[in-house]
């Protein structure tokens, strides 16, 4: 491979010649943490210093966190109390199963010890180090993750010996760790602005999907009577679930007609095949059962996926895992979709089984809905569509800024793209 003027070869690839490699342990000072006695009150009453779990570490911005401990628990016990602009990483938790949580604190804590914590040393800049890490998560993982033991963990030795690029220059450091955080920054906004816009969505359907709210054309004289669950206006419907919607419940087809060449139609069997869309294609039958239509509503009645909903775009065969709700005459596919999500937790009521839960047709089709006139259920559901396209949307542009801060740290972190 042909190195270009100005770059060398190096174990962590191709950098700028005036770069260095560094391991971990050379970059700082390495710290543990502990938990200090639950049984004992002066560490944990009237606590004012935050106390980090792996549970924490939810983003790489650590400002506060479930528990706080006391100064006493500092002082007596083996915790230790991380400066701001540490670097904490956690190295024992299911979660690095999937991913490495790493982050900055900006507040003086202590952590337990399912995490280490590294304070940088003058020659490096904290959020450097941060985004270094954030993007060798999976490398690290896959070099220094533990087997054979019940509980995910990463080995401390290998971790400190893992090797990173980095700059001489701290004035290089700080402006690539700049770039990167502002795009940190955006992708947290729209973060905020997602959980935001969900929030509005959810008070819209309480109001809307109740009647408490009515929309422009519709009668809003505030007169309300009493049904099995809830109050409904007096102009709406009471009815149950099975009388405004057809549900099929899924049958699987013999195992020998499988395939995934595509022959035959479609299946969804459960979980498996469902995304936030549309189902994923992955087995075909030859030999279908029960099949359901583009537009009906799936529903998971099998598993640790009991309720999970999604709307078909074709015609599948539905295994014994899935059920297809068709709305019938007068009432409206979308408005029935928004409706079993509001009432997601009385569906689930009916789940039995505390190790393999599942949901059969009668418990679906007992469901008491209140029903309003087939315009007036296009109009909500319209409203909530827009809603729902909005935060799609969001979560698109959020897709693409994600993308191009891998882009960016593919560029920046390797010195392929110089900022001084």
């Amino acid at each position: 491979m042909d190195v270009k003027p100005g770059y060398k070869q190096t174990e962590v690839g191709v950098i700028p010649e005036d770069w260095k490699t560094l391991r971990l342990q050379d970059i700082g000072q390495w710290k543990g943490g502990a938990t200090p006695s639950m049984k004992n009150d002066a560490f944990w009453n009237g606590g004012t210093i935050p106390w980090a779990s792996s549970g924490d570490i939810k983003s790489s911005q650590l400002v506060g966190t479930e528990l706080n401990i006391t100064d006493a628990a500092v002082k007596q016990t083996s915790t230790t109390l991380l400066p701001k602009d540490s670097i904490i990483i956690v190295t024992r938790s299911g979660i690095l199963r999937r991913y490495l949580p790493v982050a900055k604190n900006k507040v003086p804590l202590a952590i337990n010890q399912d995490i280490k914590a590294i304070i940088p040393n003058s020659t490096v800049a904290s959020e450097y180090i941060l985004q270094i890490l954030l993007a060798n998560g999976l490398k690290i993982l896959a070099k220094c993750l533990k087997t054979g033991t019940t509980v995910e963990s990463v080995d401390y030795s290998w971790l400190k010996a893992f090797q990173i690029p980095i700059s001489p220059m701290m004035k290089e450091q700080l402006a690539i760790a700049a770039a990167l955080s502002d795009v940190d920054a955006l992708i947290a906004a729209l973060d905020r602005l997602i959980a935001k816009k969900r929030d509005i969505k959810q008070a819209a359907m309480q109001e809307l999907l109740t009647g408490k709210r009515r929309l422009p054309g519709f009668s809003n004289s505030n007169v309300f009577k009493k049904t099995e669950i809830d109050e409904i206006p007096r102009d709406w419907d009471s009815m149950a679930f099975g009388d405004v919607a057809e549900v099929i419940m899924g049958q699987s087809p013999g195992g020998t007609s499988y395939n995934q060449m595509g022959a035959g139609v479609p299946l969804i069997n459960g979980p498996t095949e469902f995304t936030d869309k549309n189902p994923i294609k992955i087995q075909w039958t030859t030999q279908p059962t029960k099949i359901c239509k583009n537009g009906d509503l799936l529903l998971c009645v099998r598993g640790s996926s009991t309720g999970r909903m999604n709307v078909s775009d074709d015609i599948y065969c539905i295994g014994r895992g899935v059920a297809a709700i068709r709305a019938k005459s007068g009432s409206d596919t979308r408005f029935l979709t928004y409706l079993l999500h509001s009432a997601i937790q009385r569906l689930l009521s009916f789940s039995t089984g505390s190790t393999f839960p599942n949901i059969d047709r009668k418990s679906i089709s007992l469901i008491q809905i209140g029903l309003p006139s087939l315009t007036e259920q296009q109009s909500i559901a319209s409203v909530l569509s827009d809603m729902d396209a909005e935060i799609a949307a969001l979560e698109a542009r959020r897709e693409k800024t994600c993308a191009l801060k891998q882009g960016m740290m593919q560029e920046l972190l390797t010195g392929r793209i110089r900022l001084v």
